[in-house]
């Protein structure tokens, strides 16, 4: 048997030589979790790191080989799951590991080649409608950081970290607090992921997009493809993520159950890095051990019940253009595994409510509030740029209402910015709360309202602004037989790691709808 250990050291002191010197008992170790403790780090205080290890004292004892998964056999047709993204991918890995091959279908290009349709929009603003920062093998968050942090309790998340690593991931992702793979790694590893399936006998299509969802008797029986091409299966993964418009407009078309939920909308707030460092780390942000530093920020406004909070923070960097559509600018962020640009950013974001923001009430609604404030923000760069610049002005600028004629400080965008009063693009209430949360968020980090710090806008696909409805335990819809609706399109995950946990249940839910499994 193994046994738990505790320990709180200096961030500067390596575990395995602690270890050595004081634990000699220990012949053997695994981390099962490290996290870092700066909290005290602005008044002086050396950071920790806070670790859990599990060790093996007698000579008797061996860790657990890796799991093994029961072997079945193919279906008759195929499972398809519509997105490349991490619900779409996990699922068909878990389906693979139990000998059952899909077909994955995704309307934009290979992991690899993304990247030359992104900087053709980065630097011409030449827009790809079908590859983008949204579109494409990996998904969205191919694009957003690679980080992994989750908030979700779920006994698949090791599952989830594990197989991170097996597919290239370093070996810390399974057991470090908020891991992150930076924009960088993740890509190799989706790579991987990809040629392992397709050595599984998976049909892994890019480029190949799915115009309709093949249905009889409020049954999913299959997909029509551009092409003209159908494919038939029993199983339909609807894993398309959340800025899929046209796929959900089809949806309704064909009456599959959905209802409007609240979502998010807001700026970009970039820093320098060095300074963010130095408020969250004092004294010690020059220490290569202490990397970039995080923050997580939020605020509740009691009279409104409304949410102000940060979401996705990079440090280390960049702000990205991220639109699917050619006449609409959407920002997110990103950094690389080494966090090393000179800027931090994260999204500030406001929560909307669906039953008292949006006067229209069909199920589309949240979808054009999104379309209108993108829209804004492309008609502000045509008038003062050339349509790819993305609007922004300084934190103090925004809290005074009044434009300066100082130029603005340097980003990290590579799209570039365009001094514009940025408020006009938004919501009187979303630029209220704003204003509210960045007067709170002084108050917790000193010096956040900062000289030379921007919002660039808009913010708007935090999530979608929809659910489609599934039945609780077999995760199917519950207007078509058939449909599993995944991952963060269809309202069920927020990020890379519930996204492919969410992936996970689907396909066993598959293998149970079989009767493969209890």
């Amino acid at each position: 048997m193994s046994k738990k250990y505790q320990f709180q050291l200096p961030f500067d002191v390596e575990l395995d030589r602690h270890i050595k010197k004081t634990y000699p008992e220990i012949r053997d170790y695994r981390t099962v979790s490290k996290s870092l403790d700066a909290r005290g780090a602005p008044r002086g205080k050396k950071p920790v790191y806070l670790y859990i290890v599990d060790a093996l004292i007698s000579k008797d004892d061996q860790y657990a080989t890796s799991e093994s998964f029961t072997q079945y056999q193919p279906l008759k047709n195929k499972p398809i799951i519509i997105g490349a993204g991490p619900g779409g991918l996990f699922c068909a890995v878990r389906l693979a590991e139990h000998g059952i091959p899909s077909i994955i279908l995704e309307r934009g290009d290979s992991a690899n080649k993304r990247m030359l349709h992104i900087a053709k929009f980065w630097r011409y603003g030449v827009l790809d409608p079908e590859t983008n920062v949204c579109y494409g093998e990996g998904g969205a968050g191919l694009y957003s950081d690679g980080k992994l942090i989750t908030r979700i309790k779920s006994d698949l998340v090791s599952y989830v970290m594990e197989k991170f690593v097996t597919f290239g991931a370093p070996a810390d992702t399974a057991y470090v607090s908020n891991p992150h793979l930076g924009s960088n790694k993740i890509r190799a590893i989706i790579n991987q992921i990809s040629d392992w399936l397709r050595l599984q006998n998976c049909d892994v299509r890019c480029n190949t997009k799915v115009v309709e969802i093949l249905t009889k008797d409020n049954k999913a029986i299959g997909v029509k493809l551009q092409n003209g091409e159908e494919l038939y299966s029993d199983h339909v993964i609807l894993a398309t993520g959340h800025s899929a418009v046209d796929l959900y407009q089809h949806l309704a078309d064909i009456k599959v159950q959905m209802k409007p939920k609240d979502f998010a909308v807001g700026v970009r707030v970039e820093h320098p890095r060095r300074y963010i460092d130095s408020i969250q780390h004092g004294g010690f942000c020059a220490a290569p051990e202490m990397g970039s530093a995080r923050y997580r920020l939020s605020w509740h406004d009691k009279w409104t019940d409304r949410g102000v909070y940060s979401f996705c923070m990079c440090p280390g960097g960049y702000v990205l253009s991220s639109g699917t559509e050619a006449n609409g600018i959407v920002v997110n962020g990103m950094s690389n595994y080494a966090r090393n640009s000179p800027w931090s950013n994260a999204a500030l974001v406001v929560s909307v409510k669906n039953e008292t923001d949006i006067e229209d009430k069909d199920i589309m609604a949240g979808l054009r509030m999104q379309h209108e404030i993108e829209q804004k923000a492309f008609d502000l760069s045509k008038q003062h740029a050339t349509g790819r610049e993305l609007p922004a002005m300084t934190i103090k600028e925004f809290m005074t209402g009044k434009l300066t004629d100082k130029p603005l400080p340097k980003t990290s965008s590579p799209s570039g910015i365009f001094k514009a009063d940025i408020r006009q693009i938004f919501p009187d209430f979303i630029v209220q709360h704003l204003r509210k949360g960045l007067e709170e968020f002084n108050k917790d980090i000193p010096g956040f309202i900062y000289e030379e710090g921007l919002l660039i806008a808009p913010e708007t696909r935090t999530s979608a602004p929809l659910t489609i409805l599934r039945d609780k335990e077999t995760l199917i819809s519950v207007s078509h037989k058939g449909l599993y609706p995944c991952g963060e399109g269809a309202g069920y995950a927020g990020g890379i790691t519930s996204a492919a946990v969410d992936g996970v249940k689907c396909a066993l839910s598959i293998l149970k709808q079989e009767g493969l499994t209890n």
